[in-house]
């Protein structure tokens, strides 16, 4: 069997066409946490940060998920549109539960 290899300059060209280098300033605690947290989930910070960057949604894409689930709620829960006073009211429900005024729901 005969395995053909590639010149390194030909694969670094390669990759560097793919992945763009971009250096991130930050505090050395910060750089020092994201490296813990990187290196608890074995993986590589650039992965981490990767993960983090997409699992964190956009004001557009928080905006969305609004929408989508106030229609969600107004058609299975409600049966009609979503107030401003549900909205009081449901806000005064965490309210209540981070308080301890309201026990577990069963």
């Amino acid at each position: 069997m005969t395995v053909l290899l590639e010149r390194p300059e030909v694969v670094y060209r390669r990759y560097t066409l793919l992945m763009a280098d971009t250096t991130i300033k930050v505090d050395p605690a910060v750089r020092d946490r994201l490296q813990e947290l990187a290196r608890e989930r074995g993986m590589s910070m650039r992965d981490f940060v990767a993960e983090l960057a997409g699992a964190t949604p956009t004001k557009e894409e928080l905006r969305k998920r609004y929408e989508e689930t106030k229609a969600y709620v107004e058609e299975h829960f409600l049966g009609r549109p979503y107030t401003e006073d549900d909205e009081r009211a449901g806000e005064k429900l965490w309210a209540d539960l981070e308080a301890g005024r309201i026990g577990e729901v069963q």
